[in-house]
């Protein structure tokens, strides 16, 4: 049987909206509440703020699921906080939290308010192409290797977020062998020795940054070649730098690539992307290529789960069965990058 989703009560949530609002400012109407898809960890709604004075202010609302308590990616205010820590940070651009709303959870869900940014979200190695100059699309991916540079050269505790644990990288690789523990073992040959490959030639950790997680076009608003914002922050943490890093640079190749089905063009090279990012880090990046051996580690772990999680469906999509078949050459890349590949070497 089909879980059933909770469902959201409108009018109540934009009684919240408007009763939060006018803590801070002189809103009157919340209008053309309409949620938005897409989302994993939560709703999001768009709306319109309504002020006496005639201003109309677009808005995006980000509420937890209710029903259930508010922790790990389903704490909004969490993401809420991280936002306007970022705010001032020269060269980041995340939307500004207007206002937020602490409900009474599981019940009532915790909610914020943002400005809406205009822009597109488009990830160009796995969304249908678009009519987008060649010249946007590698000016978006150096605009966000900048970006994520910029992001990084703030430590945490100038952030205030020194109450924030670092995870470690020993625990990334754990993360993602109990992911691929959990599939069948067809899917997953040679998985555990990897996981032990990677322990045993974990490079020395940098000091933490902000990790966003998912750090990519796809999760960034863009207007022409110029990135306008980046959100979906819900699986933020902090960490080594470089994790951000080489997922985002993985995201610019298609050899290699399980998830890239275009090769549009203006797609720059991963050498071109990383430059960079190290001009406006201001110095080379150390100990890639096993971070490059963890992306495919971790994009086989996720693509198993999506495997799995698919055939568990009463109607799977047969298109995503494709990715069974990729799963093993990706071990089997990590492995080779760690030098450790159909030898079967100890680590």
């Amino acid at each position: 049987m089909t879980a059933q989703v909770p469902v959201i009560d409108r009018d109540e949530l934009a009684r919240r909206v408007l009763s939060a609002s006018t803590a801070s400012a002189d809103a009157v109407s919340v209008d053309d509440l309409t949620e938005l898809t897409g989302g994993h960890s939560g709703h999001t709604f768009a709306a319109s703020l309504a002020y006496r004075d005639g201003v109309l202010r677009q808005v995006v609302l980000k509420v937890a699921t209710p029903g259930v308590p508010p922790v790990r990616n389903r704490d909004v205010l969490r993401q809420a906080r991280l936002l306007r820590a970022l705010a001032p940070v020269p060269d980041v651009r995340v939307p500004r939290v207007l206002f937020d709303d602490q409900g009474v959870p599981p019940a009532v869900p915790p909610l914020f308010a943002m400005d809406f940014v205009a822009g597109d979200s488009y990830e160009p190695t796995t969304d249908p192409p678009r009519d987008l100059p060649a010249t946007a699309v590698a000016g978006r991916f150096t605009a966000a290797a900048r970006m994520l540079a910029a992001m990084q050269a703030v430590p945490p505790a100038a952030l205030g977020l020194d109450d924030e644990p670092p995870g470690s990288l020993q625990a990334e690789v754990d993360r993602w062998e109990r992911a691929l523990d959990t599939v069948e073992e067809a899917l997953r040959p040679r998985h555990s020795e990897c996981a032990a490959v990677l322990r045993a030639r974990q490079p020395e950790e940098l000091p933490p940054v902000v990790v966003h997680g998912d750090w990519r076009l796809g999760n960034m608003l863009a207007v022409d070649g110029d990135i306008a914002a980046v959100i979906d922050w819900e699986i933020w943490s902090v960490g080594d730098p470089r994790l951000d890093l080489a997922w985002f640079l993985s995201m610019s190749r298609v050899k290699g690539n399980a998830l890239a089905f275009y090769d549009p063009p203006g797609l720059p090279s991963t050498e071109t992307v990383l430059a960079a990012y190290e001009q406006a880090r201001g110095g080379n990046v150390p100990d890639l290529v096993w971070f490059d051996a963890l992306v495919l580690f971790k994009s086989a772990a996720t693509l198993s789960l999506i495997v799995k999680h698919n055939r568990r469906r009463s109607s799977p999509d047969p298109s995503r069965e494709r990715y069974a078949a990729q799963i093993p050459g990706l071990i089997e890349s990590a492995l080779a990058l760690l030098g450790a590949g159909h030898t079967g070497c100890e680590p």
